[in-house]
């Protein structure tokens, strides 16, 4: 039973020509990521607690744990396809629900503690959470929503009684009252797994609904990214990105799991390079997924090898484009560390990446197709197939359709929209494809902002702002940053003439912090006359970025 989808090829050629899915007939995560070991005594998750400092946990210890959890589940009444929310940062409790749920044939709904009050009702109403799995420090943006949440039945929180207040559950309590030896569901690659939202480019977030195999795809994918450095009791991985996050969640902490390699877990407020580096010597990291906004904050320490004990082997990135500095950055600043980075989308697993094991990075470009996926560029209107060298649509065809996604959760026409009738599913991303193979990203097709890492839609942002009462319209842009990537930039028109642009700039950034989420405010807010629109009252957001002097292409 060990269920590796990626074995080690020393070439790119032979791994795009040798390599296919072989997904087992019967998968279940939790099974996977647990039981499958050698030596199930193994540390898997080494977890700082900010307050009683370091705690380990060894395959073995959650399994049991999450046996645990998943007996208090069903005695709550959560059964095989019932969804189960998970508000949790980068503690143990995170990865035990999903363990928890997987074993009783439950959903798990990833969310992240960044969300604010709109964000979460909006979540956790339309997947229709049976419960939630909550840090104590949203428990009480919950309770403020939890009328709009019909189907929401049970509040879980972190802590125990004497901690946990009110109608909620403790988690602790839950644990101790409970025995391991749970039956796990029998489940295969195609069982539902998660439902995962997008960022809301065009409009409401859409929740997408993947089966079990996506953690397996995560994990092939991410033993290419990590540069096939996740060896079984050798490597040790860790990322600031919240564990709500896909490429964190199933391409760092499960895909580490599924390798048998440990997880370093650190709830941290803000970034602060030195404690960066002093983690990864602490916990002798050989692997670290930091999108590009991370490393360029890391870039302003120096000597990083001289001052510290580093057993770093790889760097790898996502999130938005990775940059010629950053590159020039790691390779002349360590020895012997790679940096890769890789593309994907919620609902299409990481499908393309710069691998440089197998061929030069090409600084600026997205890579070339990683093995078990085609890619093509196809006419954006008639979806024929354009040559190298032109300018198209991104779209990527798997090997084996079930490491994609199944559907977005009750929006059956915008799933038919996002699949072709020869089977290429299509990204909204332009790209051009040159005559080594090289992938270079043009423009987006949609209005997705990508800030440090983040897919910000601004139609949800733009939604927010507008609820001010001295807000008349608004529309919600990218622009250029050298730290983020890109910044949120906010053109408000004020709904009155008597205001004082300080206060309100103000009032409109807690705001959007409040209802959705920390990065989603804009650090950028302009106060203008006129927001420019189409002849049906959309807000034109291309006008808006020529005002700022973004070239289209």
């Amino acid at each position: 039973m060990t269920w590796t989808v990626m074995p080690t090829y020393d070439d790119y050629e032979t791994a795009r020509a040798e390599f296919a899915w072989d997904l087992p007939d019967e998968y279940n995560p939790a099974v996977d990521f647990l039981r499958k070991h050698d030596d199930a005594s193994r540390t898997a998750l080494r977890y700082e607690d900010p307050e009683s400092g370091l705690e380990t946990y060894s395959f073995d210890d959650l399994d049991e744990r999450s046996d645990r959890l998943a007996a208090a589940l069903a005695d709550l009444g959560i059964e095989a396809g019932d969804r189960v929310g998970v508000v949790v940062p980068q503690k143990p409790q995170n990865p035990l629900t999903h363990l928890a749920n997987w074993k009783l044939g439950a959903v798990s709904v990833p969310l992240t503690v960044l969300f604010g009050r709109d964000a979460l009702r909006y979540r956790l109403a339309d997947s229709e959470a049976k419960a939630v799995v909550v840090d104590p420090s949203v428990r009480e943006t919950v309770d403020e929503i939890r009328d709009d949440c019909p189907a929401l039945e049970h509040v879980i929180e972190l802590g125990d009684g004497d901690s946990v207040a009110g109608d909620a559950h403790a988690f602790d309590d839950l644990l101790a009252t409970h025995e391991p030896g749970i039956e796990v569901y029998d489940a295969t690659p195609a069982t539902p797994t998660a439902i995962m939202y997008t960022s809301g480019s065009t409009g409401p977030p859409k929740g997408v609904r993947h089966s079990h195999a996506l953690w397996l795809g995560r994990a092939a994918a991410a033993y290419n990214y990590f540069d096939q450095g996740l060896a079984a009791g050798e490597a040790t991985v860790w990322t600031p990105a919240d564990w709500a996050w896909g490429a964190a969640l199933g391409g760092t902490l499960f895909a580490a799991w599924h390798h048998g390699c440990t997880v370093v877990g650190w709830p941290r407020d803000g970034f602060d390079p030195e404690a960066i580096y002093e983690l990864l010597e602490r916990h002798d990291v050989t692997g670290a997924f930091m999108p590009p906004t991370a490393l360029r904050m890391l870039m302003g320490l120096d000597d990083p090898e001289g001052r510290f004990d580093l057993s770093l082997e790889t760097f790898a990135s996502a999130g938005e484009p990775l940059t010629s500095e950053v590159v020039d950055w790691v390779e002349s600043t360590f020895d012997d560390v790679a940096i890769n980075e890789f593309y994907g989308q919620t609902e299409l697993n990481l499908v393309v990446g710069n691998s440089s094991r197998w061929f030069d990075t090409q600084p600026g470009s997205m890579g070339k197709p990683l093995p078990g996926y085609e890619i093509a560029v196809l006419d954006p209107d008639t979806h024929e197939r354009l040559e190298r060298g032109e300018v198209g649509e991104l779209a990527v065809r798997p090997g084996d359709r079930r490491v994609f996604f199944d559907e977005y959760h009750g929006l059956p026409e915008k799933t038919a929209s996002k699949r072709t009738e020869d089977g290429w599913f299509l990204t909204d991303d332009l790209v051009e494809r040159d005559d080594d193979g090289y992938v270079w990203f043009v423009s987006r097709a949609d209005d997705v902002i990508l800030t440090s890492g983040y897919r910000v839609g601004p139609m949800e942002v733009e939604d927010v702002i507008l609820v001010h009462e001295a807000v008349e319209q608004v529309g919600v842009v990218g622009v250029p940053d050298d730290t983020r990537g890109e910044a949120i930039k906010a053109f408000v028109k004020p709904a009155v003439d008597d205001y004082d642009p300080d206060t309100l700039r103000t009032e409109i950034r807690d705001l959007v912090r409040d209802r959705l989420a920390e990065y989603e405010y804009p650090h950028q807010l302009e106060f203008v006359e006129t927001v420019p629109t189409t002849t049906t009252g959309k807000i034109r957001r291309r006008s808006l970025r020529e005002r700022e002097g973004i070239a289209e292409e």
